[in-house]
């Protein structure tokens, strides 16, 4: 008995290196990078299902700026929003999507201010009401997103030239009792 669990003993002290190499292998890349590849698409996956879910809240509008950072399983949520309402609904709405274990909520909540909610109008008016830029306006969200804070405007979203950019940018800071514009527009194509 005790020279067959030498035998057995000294077999698997044999194979253990042939094992490891075999795992190192070219042969064993592959399923490696076939793994990296589900994971790459899961993350794409629950990304999109994300946005989808914060695009589809109800209370969502061009005053918004919703933004999120997907890590492996958590989402964070960052941006700002003119209603505290929302902040808890988007919150409610990423976690209640498969395959998310935890939400981290960084969203600010904007300052109820009537005279914020004065300029957001004013500046909505100037932006979409140019006929250059109007076809910002015609989605379901527009794109480009105005942020009212304490009399400072913060335009966020995507246009689709530096031309558009600017004209968004002269129209908000055109608006009476604007203090300043921060110009975040990202202009589609460019990377950044």
């Amino acid at each position: 008995m005790r020279k067959e669990l030498r035998s057995l003993f000294a077999m698997l002290l044999l194979a253990v290196p042939m094992v490891a190499a075999l795992a190192n292998s070219p042969a064993a890349r592959p399923q490696e990078e076939k793994k990296q590849r589900s994971e790459a698409k899961y993350r794409e996956k629950l990304a999109k299902e994300v946005r989808h879910q914060l695009v589809m809240l109800p209370w969502y509008s061009v005053f918004d700026n919703l933004a999120y950072k997907v890590e492996g399983d958590k989402v964070i949520l960052y941006g700002q929003v003119s209603r505290p309402t929302l902040k808890s609904d988007a919150e409610a709405a990423v976690k209640s999507i498969e395959g998310v274990a935890s939400v981290v909520n960084n969203i600010e909540v904007l300052p109820l201010s009537p005279m914020d909610d004065q300029i957001r109008r004013a500046v909505y008016r100037a932006i979409y009401g140019d006929p250059a830029i109007s076809r910002y306006g015609f989605q379901a969200v527009p794109s480009i997103h105005i942020i009212v804070k304490n009399g400072n405007v913060t335009l966020e979203g995507v246009v689709d030239n530096e031309t558009d950019k600017n004209l968004a940018n002269l129209r908000a800071s055109a608006v009476p009792n604007v203090f300043s514009v921060t110009n975040n527009l990202v202009v589609a194509g460019d990377g950044k």
